[in-house]
């Protein structure tokens, strides 16, 4: 008898694989497994185009293929789903810590601002001249 507290591992293909985000492009993918469906309508089946095996995303709550980002209960389980459709996981960041530090080292200010400043971001021997 197995306990309630453990799941099994019998029903997945690669238990030991973890999951990555799969976006097209910028745009969220209905085949992401983060992918999520609030009305839990959301299926991954096999169907044949052209000849060639092909994954697609349907929905059994109207019966067609997902709409995917467009539809109002689509969310994604990492909360990487913009409002406008892109994955946040697909977007490069430009902007770093680094730049603000280079500029508050640019900047002549007096050791009362720069101490405050090092214990804020926590680098105290990048900001100390």
């Amino acid at each position: 008898m197995k306990p309630h507290g453990r799941r099994s591992e019998r029903g997945r293909r690669h238990p030991s694989r973890p999951a990555t985000p799969m976006p097209l492009g910028k745009q969220c993918n209905p085949l992401c497994p983060f992918f999520k469906c609030s009305k839990n309508a959301l299926v991954v089946v096999n169907k044949v185009v052209k000849g060639h095996v092909q994954k697609v995303a349907m929905c059994r709550w109207i019966g067609d293929q997902c709409l995917g980002v467009k539809c109002q209960f689509a969310f994604c389980e990492r909360r990487a789903l913009l409002p406008d459709g892109t994955c946040a996981f697909a977007i490069r960041f430009r902007e770093s810590g680094d730049e603000f530090l280079r500029e508050v080292e640019k900047e002549s200010l007096d050791n009362r601002v720069r101490d405050l400043l090092s214990r804020r971001v926590g680098r105290r021997e990048s900001l100390a001249d």
